[in-house]
């Protein structure tokens, strides 16, 4: 609770003055003003975040926190629950679509055995698990509040690693089946949406195990009763060790001021309990595609980000993040590399800002 509360606490607003000097060079360079759109955008809220006006992402990860979840035994996934296990190994392997597009974009990524039922036999997969993965939320609260704590802390503690470690650049991805109810479950309760409106198929369901997968929601929420104005008791009753340990990645990215990008829906979901615990985690989080699960745009919207890319994408995984790594790279290529009208010996007072 200690680190939690101390990283919480250690968030700042963004750095206003160099926010400034980075807009005034984006404004002078050679083109109409605003003309790159939210490549101009994410060039200053970057400046803002590290205190710099000219950024460069030598290493930059992705986070994969892997964990299962109890509520599989209400047949809420096609997929079986031991694919967490055998998919998280194929993460190092790597084969899976996290691993070929980290690699596409010289990105790292970590896999993190949060909660994992059972023991994985793979040294490159990080050990920090807080429980065998959580209980049937159906039946009781998912986890108890202690465990929902821990796992936000060592989301902070893995973050912070690799950030003293020199990673300037962060992504967050997942792996646990089941996944995809606990997320919908917390949406419901923070923002009291139904099922029908946010719970998705996930991996693919039947007509009538979408049905019983939207039910079992549903009862989990009457008979755990999370109250909403209390994140971490939302979390801890219908959520997951993954929603967790991201939500302490990025905590920890904001109080480190290192960018972090969102993934698709479980990763919002982290992300929204990040800002349900500090506001101000927000200005440090760059979203990246939207996803196709019909939660994701509703979670956005009580985020308060709209996402960059529409791929109709919904694996999962952390996949979105390597792809907006290269678009995060190509806003500071803009901002140290374009020449500005003094520069290019140009005028530029017939200009007129249209934004």
């Amino acid at each position: 609770m200690k680190l939690m509360q101390k990283t919480i606490d250690g968030i700042r607003p963004l750095d206003e003055g160099t926010m400034d000097k980075a807009k005034k060079r984006m404004d002078s360079l050679i083109k109409p003003i605003g003309s790159l759109g939210r490549l101009e955008e994410f060039a200053v809220q970057i400046a803002g975040i590290t205190g710099n006006v000219n950024n460069t992402f030598e290493k930059k990860c992705t986070i994969v926190m892997a964990a299962d979840n109890g509520i599989c035994e209400e047949g809420v996934s096609s997929a079986p629950q031991s694919l967490t296990a055998v998919q998280s190994i194929n993460f190092t392997k790597g084969i899976a679509a996290i691993s070929v597009l980290s690699k596409h974009a010289g990105a790292d990524i970590a896999v993190v055995d949060i909660g994992i039922k059972g023991e994985l036999a793979d040294s490159k997969v990080i050990s920090r698990k807080v429980s065998y993965g959580t209980k049937n939320m159906v039946k009781e609260p998912a986890m108890t509040r202690e465990q929902a704590i821990k796992a936000v802390e060592t989301g902070i503690e893995i973050a912070s690693d690799l950030i003293d470690s020199g990673c300037k650049l962060l992504g967050t991805g997942e792996m646990g089946i089941g996944n995809t109810s606990t997320s919908s479950a917390m949406l419901m309760v923070l923002t009291g949406a139904k099922a029908d409106e946010v719970v998705g198929k996930g991996a693919g369901l039947t007509e009538e195990d979408f049905e019983k997968k939207k039910r079992a929601i549903e009862k989990a929420i009457s008979i755990n009763n999370p109250q909403k104005d209390d994140v971490i008791d939302v979390l801890a009753k219908v959520g997951g060790l993954d929603i967790a340990g991201l939500a302490g990645c990025y905590l920890a990215a904001a109080e480190k001021k290192v960018p972090i990008v969102i993934d698709g829906f479980i990763s919002v979901m982290a992300a929204l309990t990040a800002y349900k615990l500090n506001p101000l985690a927000r200005d440090y989080m760059i979203p990246s595609h939207c996803s196709d699960e019909p939660g994701y745009k509703k979670a956005s919207q009580a985020l308060g980000l709209e996402s960059v890319l529409n791929l109709h994408m919904r694996l999962g995984e952390g996949t979105g993040c390597p792809l907006m790594f290269n678009i995060i790279e190509a806003s500071q290529a803009v901002m140290a590399n374009m020449a500005t009208f003094d520069e290019a010996a140009l005028e530029n007072d017939y200009l007129v800002d249209i934004r």
